[in-house]
């Protein structure tokens, strides 16, 4: 996996504890189009202290163009920011 930290748009439920659960994101690619990814399992969830920004990163894998895709995303606290960390 290649590190990115690539702002994307997300839809997200989050419990009553304020822990977000990811269910599908847009990217924005290169050439200014729209890709629309539905996260199909969260396998892990941690968190991490980066620069003194508590972020949340989220291991997940979904079916995408047919083949299934190792990804990770970030959820920064502070910001309340999601980024594609590592594809």
């Amino acid at each position: 996996m290649r590190i990115l930290m690539q702002p994307i748009d997300m839809i997200a439920w989050f419990t009553r504890e304020g822990i977000p659960n990811p269910i599908r994101y847009k990217l924005t690619s290169d050439d200014t189009s729209n890709i629309v990814v539905k996260v199909d399992r969260v396998i892990t969830r941690s968190e991490e202290k980066l620069a003194g920004n508590r972020m949340l990163i989220f291991r997940c894998q979904s079916e995408i163009n047919g083949l299934l895709k190792l990804y990770e995303l970030k959820y920064e606290l502070s910001t309340c920011k999601w980024y594609l960390h590592k594809a």
